[in-house]
């Protein structure tokens, strides 16, 4: 038997601004409006090779010791991705193509809202459960 959608994690409207390079907005079923950049969506990008380097990322970190420069981690430049195309999928999540050539990510509303940038949503969906 399928979980019920959360009704807040629906949307009523979804636009992406791929021309303009603006992002995404989506207006959910209870009234709130998120705004996502393109450049965060990328970083937030739900796939498993996305997951796998954010695992790796978060696993160097932890082993590295605090306060160590023996092998400092020098940032590299990179051009914030921007979406080249962006396609509807069914009726639960939209995926977008980078310019970085990433296109993999399907990002479902449900996992949209829940990393929706603002406080009070931060505080509803990504609270850990007691």
């Amino acid at each position: 038997m399928p979980i019920p959608l959360d009704s807040r994690k629906k949307p009523t409207a979804v636009k992406v601004h791929v021309k303009s390079g603006a992002g995404v907005d989506v207006t959910w079923a209870d009234g709130h409006v998120s705004h996502y950049d393109f450049h965060y969506l990328r970083e937030e990008c739900p796939c498993a090779t996305c997951n796998d380097e954010r695992g790796k990322k978060e696993a160097f970190a932890a082993t590295a010791a605090p306060g160590s420069s023996a092998f400092p981690v020098l940032p590299m430049f990179k051009p914030k991705p921007r979406a080249e195309a962006a396609t509807v999928v069914g009726n639960y999540a939209v995926q977008i193509s980078f310019t970085d050539g990433h296109s993999t990510g399907i990002f479902s509303y449900d996992h949209l809202r829940t990393i929706c940038p603002c406080a009070e949503c931060a505080k509803a969906f990504r609270t850990a459960a007691p």
